[in-house]
């Protein structure tokens, strides 16, 4: 199992990290054809854009291949899962591209750039697709299946590379056209994963399993949306309070918050997305674990998760820290010198997120294999009153866009910290039998021959369904 585990966390750690070392060169020529307003332009679409997958997708990869999981541990196939969740799915993300499309020149209005709407339209099919893409992500995940979500993500960000630089190139003398253009290259990119992941599509030859219906399904991903939904509403939050705060101390504030979201920030997630092979493969591991009620187990596969993560993420952190100055050269050599020296100083202050948020992605992952999303969605909420706290305290007269990036490490940190708290905490939770009794009232084990969730988590019964339980 661990050797499994292991194979599926390289394969998505090193398909992302290809995908990473992709998009961070191809921020060197798109940040030299937009300049520092048009690449202000493109991060201030990007919130908005992000709250509408939250919306209408976050969480179904993680949720889906819990459930996937569960079924392949009694022997049934998924292809029914499948085939709802993607109805569902599509379902909410068409909803949420054609929201996205109305509310963008309201959201522009408050952003304080009427040209932000242009850029909104040809991002919006993004949303529909990303939920598409992440059904089948999930769904392969819970099979065991990492290659597919690896290669897929080499495909959006080869997608977005190509027809980015070209069309944002047709267009570089507009800032706001070149950055449009570049915004739909990411709809088209999503367009061909999504091909390339239906095509990967193989029957399975188990037992035909129950379809778990639209309404059960979106109930067991609800509480993993929820989670997942948090950070993406603050960074669209931020992309207001953030540029308007700047505004009362310079006119530069729109490129100043590009500098903070597309440079320092983009950097800091590097070592997250290169440790989301360990998030990714340890939702299925943890979940087995819990539907076998071994609870202990679980708990030992989400350390062993955490300290590999951690194990990449530390020296990525210090490498940022120590190499700030050379990284910035290299990823941004078209920035004026000030603008330069202001992002090395960015990247050095936020270096220490970088080890908590690869943290937080890996315990949040964690926690929706044990049946506690909404643990992970009520750490993420506090930890991002906190950093809004310190936004309002610390950006305006102030510390500047630096205040933002204080504000970002105690987000993190406060979510990593109180995550922890939630994995390492025994369950309360209690399976049921057939007449509503408490099995095991104690925490304890399952009488031998029945099937249950032990010390905790969802269990499964005797005639495959999953038992009653309450909350963690």
């Amino acid at each position: 199992m661990r050797s499994a585990f292991l194979r599926g966390a390289a394969v998505i750690a090193i398909g992302g990290l290809v995908a990473k070392a992709v998009g961070a060169l191809y921020r060197i020529p798109l940040a030299n054809l937009l300049g520092g307003y048009g690449m202000g332009l493109y991060q201030m679409a990007y919130p908005l854009f992000l709250l509408f997958l939250t919306l209408s997708s976050a969480g179904i990869p993680s949720a889906l291949s819990r459930i996937v999981a569960e079924e392949q541990a009694r022997g049934e196939s998924s292809r029914d899962t499948l085939r709802s969740a993607l109805a569902l799915f599509f379902g909410l993300g068409f909803a949420a591209t054609c929201l996205m499309c109305l509310i963008a020149p309201v959201m522009s209005a408050m952003q304080g750039e009427l040209g932000l709407t242009l850029l909104y339209l040809p991002l919006a099919p993004s949303v529909t697709l990303v939920a598409l893409i992440g059904v089948f992500r999930g769904y392969y995940q819970g099979l065991g299946r990492m290659l597919p979500t690896a290669l897929s993500e080499l495909i959006e960000a080869a997608g977005k590379v190509g027809c980015g630089l070209l069309l944002a190139g047709l267009f570089r003398t507009s800032p706001v056209k070149a950055a449009g253009s570049a915004l739909f290259a990411v709809t088209l990119s999503e367009a061909a994963a999504l091909l390339f992941l239906v095509l990967c599509k193989r029957e399975s030859a188990r037992t035909r399993g129950r379809d778990p219906g639209k309404r059960n399904l979106l109930a067991s991903v609800l509480p993993v949306m929820a989670s997942a939904a948090v950070l993406p509403l603050s960074q669209t939050l931020d992309s207001i309070v953030i540029v308007r705060l700047l505004a009362g101390r310079t006119a530069e504030n729109v490129a100043l918050y590009g500098l903070f979201s597309g440079g320092a920030l983009a950097l800091v997630n590097l070592p997250a997305t290169v440790s989301y092979g360990f998030a990714a493969a340890s939702i299925p591991a943890v979940s087995s674990a819990v539907s076998r009620g071994e609870e202990g187990e679980a708990r030992h596969r989400s350390m062993v998760s955490l300290g590999l993560t951690l194990l990449v993420a530390v020296p990525g952190a210090l490498g940022l820290f120590l190499f700030a100055r050379p990284i910035v050269s290299l990823l941004y050599g078209g920035l004026g010198e000030g603008d330069a020296a202001l992002l090395v100083r960015l990247v050095r202050l936020t270096s220490v997120s970088a080890v908590s948020l690869a943290g937080v992605n890996t315990l949040a992952a964690c926690l929706t294999g044990m049946g506690r999303a909404k643990k992970a969605a009520c750490s993420m909420t506090v930890a991002v009153i906190a950093k809004l706290s310190l936004e309002l305290a610390l950006i305006g007269p102030r510390l500047g866009i630096g205040g933002a990036a204080i504000a970002a490490n105690a987000c993190y940190l406060i979510a990593f910290f109180l995550d922890l708290v939630y994995t390492l905490r025994k369950t309360k939770e209690a399976a049921y039998d057939h007449g509503g009794k408490s099995r095991n009232k104690a925490g304890g084990t399952d009488p031998p021959g029945e099937e249950g969730t032990g010390g905790g988590g969802r269990g499964v019964r005797a005639d495959g369904r999953r038992a009653l339980r309450r909350d963690a």
